[in-house]
């Protein structure tokens, strides 16, 4: 039996909604579909108004991973998990599902690394702070700026030698860190973001013609966020799937 739906939205916002059709599917039949046609995902990614299902651009191909989903316990999982508290996630279940349809395909790889090797990160010496801006206000209030401070400062105090990535799709909370007294610490991925000021709406739509080239990057930087010794992240799906690679909430601080 196969699957087929379609969703239109940012990018881990479709990771999202396809792992829940997926689960879906699989707390139903309790199998795995045969084929899983995503050609109705990642639309904004697209280029050259192309038709194309392009999931493996991003993603090995699930049939490259061998093993099957065997269980025949229900997965608790929906895409409005991206508001719960992470720590209860279901994530022993939730990884089968990750491990196999979520896994960066060789060029992914490639980008990730070279984006380490070019900032030198020591990640168990690094912590994120992380803040999804502009238009993730209209569906769940964002947290200050100061809280950040907070959480950035006590982990300082710990650890006097620590650095800090700074991630963010604001323009104002970049600038708000750096201007912070340990922004000699600070590591901002300039050359592979878009940011823009406060505003009521999402760079993917800005900047539409960028859409492909800098997702392929922000995969692999949310692959390297999940690698680092810390993370300070607000609500949201880009949280959600940095849980998901690291496929535990350590050191994990959710505002």
């Amino acid at each position: 039996m196969d699957l087929k739906v379609a969703h239109e939205g940012g990018f881990f916002s479709c990771c999202s909604v396809r792992l829940y059709y997926l689960i879906l599917f699989f707390n139903k039949y309790k199998r795995l579909p045969q084929i899983f046609d995503t050609t109705g995902f990642y639309t904004w990614y697209k280029q050259n108004n192309s038709t194309d299902d392009i999931t493996f651009n991003y993603f090995k191909h699930y049939d490259e991973i061998p093993y099957q989903i065997t269980h025949k316990e229900d997965v608790d999982y929906h895409e409005c998990y991206q508001y719960k508290n992470y720590k209860d996630l279901d994530l022993k279940n939730l990884s089968l599902f990750v491990k196999k349809y979520y896994v960066p395909n060789d060029n992914i790889r490639e980008i990730q690394k070279t984006i380490e090797d070019k900032y030198n990160i020591d990640f168990e010496n690094t912590c994120v702070l992380f803040y999804r801006g502009n238009d993730k206000a209209t569906e769940f209030k964002p947290p200050p700026f100061d809280s950040y401070l907070i959480h950035a400062n006590a982990i300082l105090k710990e650890n006097p030698n620590i650095k800090f990535i700074v991630q963010s799709d604001e323009t104002n909370f970049l600038n708000f860190m750096k201007s912070q007294p340990f922004s000699d610490k600070i590591t901002i991925f300039y050359d592979e973001i878009r940011h823009m000021y406060k505003k009521n709406n999402t760079v993917d739509k800005v900047n539409k013609e960028q859409n492909y080239g800098y997702s392929l990057k922000y995969l692999a930087i949310t692959l390297i966020m999940s690698k680092c010794k810390y993370v300070v992240c607000n609500t949201g799906n880009c949280s959600i799937w940095i849980v998901f690679f690291r496929n535990n909430t350590d050191n994990i601080i959710q505002l």
